[in-house]
């Protein structure tokens, strides 16, 4: 099925449950600004971690034979 326009949340909620209540309120927030700068960020930690993970000697990762 073909959309002709992207739906509201109230329209979303509407189709949902049913209807609407009028305990229910729909918010915008605006966004969050940060607090502080982060030292590392996601994707250089993850970077990081990965050449960690390459960095290990292969031998001290086996483990021994069951007897």
């Amino acid at each position: 099925m073909r959309r002709l326009r992207s739906l509201s949340e109230a329209e979303c909620y509407a189709r949902c449950y049913g209807g609407w209540e009028a305990t229910v309120h729909v918010l915008t927030l605006e966004p969050r600004v940060t607090r502080h700068e982060l030292a590392v960020e996601g994707e250089a930690l993850r970077r990081r971690f990965e050449e960690f993970l390459d960095a290990r000697d292969p031998d001290e990762l086996a483990e021994p034979e069951a007897a």
